[in-house]
């Protein structure tokens, strides 16, 4: 018995991986792509742009530490620690984990919308992100 339920743990870790729409992501693009798909519409660059410049409701907005543009390096509103560029293509280092991506996506969208991020909001921020060039 015990040995029959040995080969279902990586079944069920890779399941457990799935489910979070962006397992093996390891680009901004791929990581947009899940969030899309998990979202069940693409990610709009505009609607991105709006979330991140707009406080809502709270002191903050995802600019307030990232810049109005965050191609450059920021600092946050608080601590005054420095923050690298978020924009992937002035830091492609900023999308290459998705656990990481997730990690911030859930921090600091409570700090901003006092709440998780959906699926299509964190697209939307993503894709607007990727349109920014050097």
């Amino acid at each position: 018995m015990r040995s029959k339920t040995w080969h279902l743990i990586p079944t069920a870790l890779l399941a457990l991986a799935l489910a979070s729409g962006t397992a093996g992501a390891t680009t901004a693009a791929e990581q947009l792509a899940a969030l899309s798909a998990q979202a069940g519409t693409a990610g709009d660059p505009a609607r991105g742009q709006r979330l991140f410049t707009s406080k809502h409701g709270a002191e903050w907005s995802c600019s307030s530490c990232h810049g109005a543009l965050p191609t450059q390096a920021g600092r946050h509103a608080s601590t005054g620690k420095p923050i690298a560029p978020l924009a992937p293509a002035f830091n492609p280092e900023r999308f290459g984990d998705a656990a990481k991506s997730e990690k911030w996506f859930r921090r600091n969208c409570k700090d901003v919308l006092g709440r998780e991020c959906s699926a299509g909001e964190k697209a939307d921020v993503l894709a607007w992100l990727i349109t920014l060039k050097p």
